[in-house]
């Protein structure tokens, strides 16, 4: 309509999100498939090692609305890496390539172990292009799905998902799509958190972290996240989402690998669902409270709150009948 905010299409978008929930076609694919990715067709691993010479290129690993990840080799290092192109869509919009370097230069500096490093960044022939680590491991959409997870190793993860996030909220990079597709787990039991892209940046520098100006790398104050972890504020397209979003996010997951379900509508406490440690009900319900001021302040905390449950154990509760936590 005429009248759309940015010229988007409500409707559409809305579609855009649900379908966006829909399981990637690759066993192997790292993010969802969305409208884009229909649109969006990721060049050939071929006329992908035209464009990086200095690379083996193996495979195409997945696809999704924020591009296509392909796995590579740099023979020099001799080190496997993920190459992710973007879709040539979203690199058209108005002061793209300005928003990108700035992002690339702010996501070479997050170096942490629980975060997916980013090696390089630019772009060739018209394509936006990020060179990364390459995990060799599974998300944990595919460990959920395989239900591979128990509530002690789901309490092994969190720690360390907690540790990135806090990590980068300290160095004012807002993540804004916290889900399972997006939760890396190597062989050696490893976390990593990747796909920054939809990040909302601050500023850029460390000292202008606390900057109410915010930058995303398709724009400035739209809605991103996936709809079913996003956070109240930002389903509601506030203006003043900050990393308490993260929080949020993560909260849904964590009740997700504890229960096996999303928290949806009035939220049953997870210990009247699974057998476990009737203090994680505390835990995760504060991290879904629907005020940010409610919830817990910093990632940190969470992970705090976590530990100490996991070094003193009690015996797990069996799962009650008793009326919905609100």
């Amino acid at each position: 309509p005429p009248d759309a905010p940015a010229g988007l299409c409500p409707k559409c978008l809305i579609a855009a999100g649900w379908e966006s929930e829909a399981p990637a076609d690759s066993e192997n694919a790292a993010t969802t498939p969305s409208p884009a990715s229909s649109v969006f067709e990721p060049p050939t691993v071929e006329e992908l090692a035209k464009l990086f010479p200095q690379l083996e290129i193996h495979e195409l690993l997945g696809r999704g609305g924020m591009g296509a990840v392909y796995k590579a080799r740099q023979p020099g290092l001799d080190r496997l890496v993920a190459v992710k192109i973007l879709p040539a869509a979203i690199s058209q919009t108005p002061g793209f390539a300005e928003r990108f370097a700035r992002e690339g230069r702010a996501l070479a500096r997050l170096s942490h172990p629980n975060i997916v490093s980013v090696y390089d960044s630019g772009e060739r022939d018209g394509l936006y292009y990020f060179i990364m680590e390459y995990v060799d491991g599974a998300n944990l959409r595919q460990l959920i799905q395989a239900g591979d997870l128990t509530p002690p190793e789901a309490m092994a993860i969190v720690p360390q998902v907690c540790e990135a996030l806090h990590f980068a909220h300290e160095s004012g990079i807002v993540h804004r799509d916290i889900k399972p597709e997006n939760i890396l787990v190597d062989k050696a039991g490893r976390v990593k958190i990747a796909d920054f892209g939809l990040a909302k940046l601050a500023s850029g520098e460390r000292e202008l972290a606390d900057s109410p100006r915010y930058l995303t790398l398709t724009g400035t104050h739209q809605v991103m996240g996936t709809p079913r972890y996003m956070a109240p504020e930002q389903i509601e397209g506030s203006h003043h989402v900050d990393h308490r979003a993260d929080i949020y996010s993560l909260g849904v997951v964590f009740y997700e690998l504890l229960t096996g379900e999303l928290p949806l509508g009035r939220v049953d406490p997870p210990s009247h669902k699974v057998h476990v440690d009737v203090r994680l009900d505390e835990v995760v319900l504060r991290t879904l409270e629907k005020s940010p001021e409610k919830r817990y302040q910093r990632a940190s905390e969470v992970k705090t709150d976590v530990e100490s449950i996991e070094r003193n154990p009690l015996s797990p509760t069996a799962p009650t009948k008793a009326d919905p936590a609100p």
